[in-house]
């Protein structure tokens, strides 16, 4: 579509049913466009230096924000690494990258070091982007500042179409992106989820600065372009679905040791390791303890398609498990530090568990009159940890240390610290 910057660029907040209530921004009633075709059409997938070269010197010229997008091939491959990545920037146009054809973009990164990312999740797609050597920063989140601005749906369609009154396809988000050739319509696809990004951070913005909440969003966003990569899950077998069946503790290690035999195997063949083998079938099995491979083979998820080298090799995971001693079994439950869940607090420690209902009235009547979600507003963890150890002395100083300590934004201490103070200052019922 030619014109749809032009229309974009027209309002800069459209609403068609999906703004902040009572934004006091535009009442359009248009029904949305569907956007069809990028404006300059599909461009070709980048998939050698000579063309990448091209492409870093022409967004490099460019000018303005750079739109950032990735496609990964979750439920398909092992791990979580891009397999396209989408930029559209002023005076580039849309490209579209390979990286497993080109698998370092880092200086692609550093052309753009120093220039406004705009991504939509940013969460989701940073740690690809980082293990090809693209990290911003500086970066603009359009779904979380929809969040903040109070949006009730932030999906990157829902958002494109109450904003800018756009209909974007979104039927193949969730295709196995590993595939090559990847097919012309996915590839439209993917230049359209960048077409209007830039379009929406600037609409997004005049909206944050009409509500008051622009310096909180920079906040949010500098934090997420600063923070470090995350550390690595521990114990992540203890997250297999249908983990709360399991209650005995050699029962535990059968789930570890089929989760650990499927994830060397999934890692191994480059598959998604639910293909491998699901985690209702791992459940099973730790729950029957089976005996042999005849009795593994009569469990679901273990039968007839299974092969018998492949039942050898779960059984064998399962026989380790029952020959461990008791020292090495695992604990029933994980490890954490903090607060206890909250719903032993009031067994534990009354008057914590006084404090946290009080609080989270408090942060929730906040949250409302702010027109945001409560864990955008401070986390609930956060929440959690200053009550069950509040501060010695009670007061706006201590509070405001505490909230800092625990990784609260300054907009987030301002606002919340009186609601906590309160708080905790409340007397025990």
């Amino acid at each position: 579509m030619t014109d749809a910057h032009d229309t974009a660029a027209d309002s800069s907040l459209r609403t068609t049913g999906g703004a902040p209530p009572d934004d006091g921004g535009s009442s359009a009633t248009e029904a949305p466009i569907p956007l069809l075709e990028p404006r300059e059409g599909i461009p070709p997938v980048i998939a050698d230096e000579t063309a990448l070269a091209r492409v870093i010197a022409a967004f490099e010229a460019g000018s303005g924000p750079v739109a950032v997008d990735a496609e990964r091939a979750s439920g398909y491959r092992y791990g979580q690494r891009a397999y396209l990545v989408q930029l559209r920037r002023e005076g580039a146009g849309t490209a579209l990258i390979d990286p497993v054809a080109c698998p370092d973009l880092s200086a692609l990164g550093d052309a753009l070091s120093g220039v406004e990312w705009v991504l939509h999740a940013a969460t989701q797609d940073l740690p690809c982007l980082r293990e090809i050597g693209m990290a911003p920063t500086r970066l603009f989140d359009t779904e979380l500042a929809g969040r903040l601005a109070g949006f009730p749906r932030v999906g990157l369609g829902a958002m494109v179409e109450s904003v800018l009154g756009f209909v974007l396809e979104k039927g193949h988000s969730a295709v196995d992106w590993s595939t090559r050739p990847l097919p012309e319509p996915w590839l439209r696809y993917a230049a359209l989820d960048v077409e209007l990004l830039v379009d929406l951070r600037d609409a997004l913005e005049k909206e944050l600065d009409r509500q008051g909440k622009l310096e909180w969003a920079r906040q949010e966003f500098d934090a997420i372009a600063s923070a470090p990569p995350p550390e690595p899950r521990k114990d992540p077998w203890r997250r297999t679905s249908g983990m709360h069946k399991v209650r005995r503790r050699r029962q535990l290690a059968v789930v570890r040791e089929l989760w650990q035999t499927r994830d060397r195997i999934a890692q191994r063949r480059d598959v998604s390791p639910g293909k491998v083998l699901g985690d209702a079938a791992i459940v099973e099995a730790a729950l029957a303890l089976p005996a042999n491979v005849h009795a593994l083979a009569a469990l679901n998820g273990f039968g007839h398609r299974v092969g018998k080298r492949q039942l050898e090799q779960w059984q064998a995971a399962v026989d380790r498990a029952k020959e461990l001693s008791e020292a090495q079994l695992p604990q029933p439950g994980q490890s954490v530090t903090g607060p206890p869940p909250p719903r032993a607090w009031a067994d534990k420690d009354p008057a914590a568990a006084a404090r946290l209902s009080a609080a989270r009235a408090g942060v929730s009547a906040l949250a409302e009159q702010l027109n945001m979600p409560q864990e955008n507003l401070i986390t609930p963890d956060t929440v959690r940890r200053v009550c069950w150890e509040p501060p010695a002395v009670v007061d706006a100083e201590s509070v405001t240390a505490a909230l800092t300590a625990h990784g609260a934004r300054p907009w987030q201490v301002e606002q919340v610290t009186p609601v906590l103070v309160e708080a905790l200052s409340a007397k025990e019922a």
